[in-house]
């Protein structure tokens, strides 16, 4: 028998508008679940059930109305790096245990103004600086194929209530992988969206051009459409994608026609090994695109190691940017004091020097990667790793720890083009294993409208984790 969860976001909001379903019944059925199996997945650090059941009545009241936005009555959590108005806010970290939120981000604001109803907020590491999510202010964030296993990071929370059946879909934000690595080990379709398509104001600002929010959900439709309600720019934003061409859910409906897609497993990480699943993963991924009619050949990558040290960098300088209470230092954790201390000892000369550099390389390597219409990588070079696998050593070999596990992810983050998890595989042991798929600037709809042929060819939104029913 079908359950609430059971049905896609978009299907969830046609039954509202249709009043097949009540928004006060979905959002009693979310947090039911939230409550016997959010702690097992460490999906919330938050939940707001309160908020939540108001807005359900308001959202059945607007039914009766006949105002129905495109999402109205359907859950979507927020991640917790970002802001909810007088919501708790932690950041991921016990230094900001009694913080609240005293505006909306403009993502939040998008969301509302679709209708969505606010479960909570989602499990996020430190700040978002590691790619995995173990905090001091949440259980750990395991993927529900493996609860022995990390749920990735930075949108770990987001990627494991979804794919828990927790949220239908959930906002994430990707900084140097944090949408795409989590969907990777958690089965799901995630997108990186073009630099400047999604506003990243009004509070924290986005000086590396690095960070963006976009969506986590089961099929790519429901991320397709997500995104059109969230992209557009606001007064005072740095950045701006070029406009597309209709809407992202139309490009779902259309076919991609035949494409041209280097690939490469090669990455600018020294010493990352490709895990036999991963690299089985791009072959079987190549002999679809190859069987669908697509041109597939290899890349010579044009980025290499001397990009490393320079995004080192900027990921420490970015470390220190969550302004910390001198009396509440000691409360972060170990990683995080070690990038601090990295950052605070960067020169402003050295900063802006690594930041030229990634652009000089990123002007030169550009002409390489634009004359493919898609570019194909393994999106993470392992497997989801144990509970614990970045943590058990010092700061520093964590760091290179996290390097050689997300070798491929980063390198888009500094470029600014859109990027797509495409959950095709699972291993043999039953983890999902993803991979990225690679587009032109501002050219999201061609990357969405292949991920849906290749959903067709492979379905895969409803395949799910034990814990499911």
């Amino acid at each position: 028998m079908t359950q609430i969860h059971d049905l896609s976001a978009r299907e969830q909001a046609a039954a509202i508008r249709d009043r097949e379903l009540s928004p006060v019944d979905v959002t009693e059925h979310y947090l039911n679940r939230i409550d016997r199996l959010g702690d097992q997945v460490g999906a919330f650090v938050t939940v707001t059930a309160e908020i939540a059941r108001e807005q359900a009545k308001a959202a059945e009241k607007a039914v009766a109305q006949g105002d129905t936005p495109p999402l109205l009555g359907v859950p979507v959590p927020i991640k917790d790096l970002n802001m909810v108005k007088d919501v708790p806010m932690t950041l991921g970290s016990a230094a900001f245990d009694d913080f609240k939120g005293f505006a909306d981000d403009n993502v939040v604001t998008s969301l509302r103004d679709a209708g969505t109803i606010l479960l909570g907020k989602t499990n996020t590491p430190e700040f978002g600086l590691p790619c995995y999510t173990e905090n001091d202010v949440a259980p750990p964030a395991r993927t529900p194929w493996d609860l022995s296993r990390s749920a990735g990071g930075s949108s770990g929370g987001a990627a494991a209530a979804v794919a828990a059946g927790l949220a239908p879909i959930a906002q994430g934000s990707d900084g140097g992988g944090s949408i795409r690595i989590p969907s990777s080990v958690c089965g799901l379709f995630g997108i990186k969206p073009t630099r400047g398509r999604v506003s990243h104001g009004p509070i924290v600002p986005d000086l590396a051009g690095l960070a963006t929010n976009g969506p986590i959900a089961r099929s790519v439709r429901d991320a397709a459409l997500m995104l059109d309600l969230i992209a557009g720019n606001r007064p005072g934003d740095m950045y701006h994608a070029a406009p597309q061409e209709g809407t992202f859910l139309e490009a779902a409906d259309r076919a991609p026609g035949r494409l041209r897609i280097g690939r490469s497993m090669a990455s600018a990480v020294p010493g990352a090994e490709i895990h036999p699943d991963c690299v089985a993963a791009y072959e079987a991924t190549t002999e679809l695109l190859t069987e669908l009619g697509h041109e597939v050949e290899d890349l010579d990558m044009p980025f290499n190691a001397d990009l490393v040290p320079h995004f080192e960098t900027l990921w420490a300088a970015m470390a220190t940017l969550t302004p910390v209470p001198p009396d509440r230092e000691e409360r972060l954790r170990p990683l995080t004091r070690h990038l601090r201390e990295r950052g605070n000892a960067i020169t402003a000369p050295e900063l802006f020097m690594a930041q030229g550099a990634l652009q000089l390389a990123v002007r030169l390597a550009m002409p390489v990667a634009e004359q493919y219409d898609v570019i194909l990588h393994p999106t993470l070079a392992q497997p989801p790793v144990p509970i614990g696998y970045f943590d058990d050593v010092d700061p520093a070999e964590n760091f290179e720890r996290q390097k050689r596990f997300t070798p491929f992810t980063s390198i888009y983050n500094i470029t600014g083009q859109p990027a797509v998890n495409v959950p095709l595989h699972w291993s043999d042991d039953g983890l999902p294993i993803g991979v990225m798929l690679v587009g032109r600037m501002s050219d999201e709809a061609t990357l969405i409208s292949l991920s849906a042929q290749l959903e067709a060819a492979r379905p895969w939104a409803d395949r799910h984790p034990p814990m499911w029913d």
